[in-house]
């Protein structure tokens, strides 16, 4: 999993620029779903929707500080309730005191706070939040020797890789779930010099839709004041140099995936094992001069996803939309089924499989709709998205209709809700939005878990502070080499492959 990696600056969605070769392979060697979506353009409620199966209205993680319930069954429970071991390392944005979700084990903090601290506040809409988003990340674009970013990801990779190893060598003998989860090419848009040095000025595309270019929404707005967007100058050689230093941190990503990739073909693992990529949102890149997300634009609401399991499905492109929320099902229908872990209640994502196999009908296909919820910062009032089909509709009751025609491209240009030649469709569209969403309760929901929210933090702040970010248990007695333990079968168990030992050397 990726952070804020958008579909257009990959290669195998038809990038030239960007060089990420071993996920490519991935993508020819897989199920590629283009038209897939996030169940919110945003970090914590997108991943506990990708986690759960269920939209943010339904597991209360309206923000990147809302608490994600402990008793949500996510699919680590599922999986973990089926055989199988499962482990996180990295990033996934748990805010409470529960950070693990169903995780067996989890190797790595997170690199984000896991309290109230960034909580939105609807009361005060003009007020911008101190600790979002602003301009830097674009002003100050380029390459770096060190970053923050570089040292979470750094560890991820090699926490991740000695787990590969580790369960090898285990003698565990239960299948193995990890979620391997990175913070690039989230900003900043800083990389070191390999991969800065991968790409060059000329080589960067500015964005194809500059602000102005399409009448701009009210969010969209609002996005550009909660972002410090007005009275800053950013000129082309800061988009060229903020593009440059996202597509390098792409090429840094990429390499990480290729070692994980390589762990699992030398331990003959490759073949048996199911490896899904994809990102918790998308990015915008400068594109209708925004950047980052909260939005449901394609740049924003878009991610990859690529299923890789060659041996069960043959590669395929999949145009019909879906969502993160889907792989829950989808992962339950891979690895049994109804038994022994069936789904507990409905769920908002519906199992890829026939998908994934390339069975699914005509009807299924051109009727499948997919929902997302934006409920943070720049909103006053729930915005909802819709895609079915062609047709994207966004609708919040704070702002006019919006309805796209994505046929032609991803510009979204055009408002056709403002069009009476398509007033029958955007009627039908409203009528999906009133059955699916009471947006008067939903509203009345997320205001009041706001006020609850800053409440309890403003407490929290006061005296003794006791922190809910996750330490991993390192367990110093166990590793290497000890006094209690057996050096020559500590050795022995350790390498990989195992060497082979005659009788009289092993004692037997």
């Amino acid at each position: 999993m990726a952070d804020q990696m958008t579909p257009s600056a990959l290669p195998f969605h038809g990038n030239p620029v960007t060089y990420a070769p071993n996920m490519a392979r991935l993508a020819d060697g897989g199920v590629v779903f283009d038209a897939a979506y996030a169940p919110s353009p945003l970090c914590s409620p997108a991943r506990a929707s990708f986690m759960t199966g269920l939209l943010p209205s339904h597991t209360g993680t309206y923000d990147n500080a809302a608490e994600f319930a402990s008793d949500i069954p996510t699919f680590a429970h599922y999986l973990r309730r089926a055989g199988y071991r499962t482990v996180l390392s990295g990033k996934m944005h748990f805010c409470g005191a529960d950070q693990l979700h169903g995780f067996e084990e989890r190797l790595t903090t997170d690199i984000y706070p896991a309290d109230y601290g960034w909580t939105p506040d609807w009361d005060r809409p003009h007020e911008r939040p101190s600790w979002y988003h602003d301009m830097y990340s674009v002003l100050d674009a380029g390459p770096c020797l060190r970053s923050n970013q570089l040292d979470f990801d750094d560890e991820v990779s090699f926490t991740a890789q000695r787990a590969l190893f580790d369960h090898v060598r285990s003698g565990d003998g239960r299948p193995l779930c990890l979620v391997v989860s990175f913070t690039h090419p989230h900003d900043p848009f800083a990389i070191s010099p390999p991969y800065w040095d991968l790409y060059r000025d000329v080589e960067i595309p500015l964005p194809a839709v500059a602000f102005g270019d399409a009448l701009a929404q009210p969010h969209e707005l609002r996005l550009r004041e909660v972002c410090a967007m007005e009275g800053v100058n950013i000129t082309p050689d800061h988009v060229r140099a903020a593009r440059r230093a996202y597509y390098g941190s792409i090429s840094y990503l990429d390499e990480q995936v290729g070692r994980l990739l390589d762990i699992l073909k030398a331990a003959e693992r490759f073949d048996s094992t199911v490896v899904v990529l994809t990102s918790d949102h998308g990015e915008m890149l400068g594109e209708r001069g925004a950047w980052y997300k909260m939005s449901f634009f394609e740049g924003s609401a878009r991610v990859p996803l690529v299923v890789h399991a060659p041996t069960l499905f043959e590669p395929r492109r999949v145009s019909s939309p879906v969502s993160t929320m889907d792989l829950v099902p989808t992962l339950v229908d891979l690895t049994g089924g109804a038994e022994p872990a069936p789904l507990v209640g409905p769920v908002d994502g519906a199992s890829l499989l026939e998908r994934l196999r390339g069975t699914a009908g005509p009807e299924e296909l051109r009727t499948t709709e997919v929902a997302g919820e934006y409920l943070a910062e720049g909103a006053i009032a729930p915005i909802v998205m819709l895609r079915r089909g062609q047709w994207k509709f966004v609708h919040s009751p704070a702002d006019p209709d919006q309805l796209y025609d994505l046929s032609g491209g991803p510009a979204e240009l055009v408002n056709l809700a403002r069009d009476q030649a398509f007033s029958a469709l955007l009627a039908s569209f409203r009528a999906q939005v009133a059955a699916r969403w009471d947006l008067a309760d939903l509203d009345a929901a997320v205001r009041t878990s706001q006020r609850r929210r800053r409440a309890v933090d403003r407490a929290l702040s006061l005296g003794r502070r006791t922190e809910w970010d996750f330490t991993p248990s390192y367990g110093a007695s166990q590793r290497y080499v000890r006094s209690h333990m057996d050096l020559n079968d500590l050795e022995a168990r350790a390498r990989f492959p195992a060497v082979a030992r005659a009788a009289n050397e092993t004692g037997s």
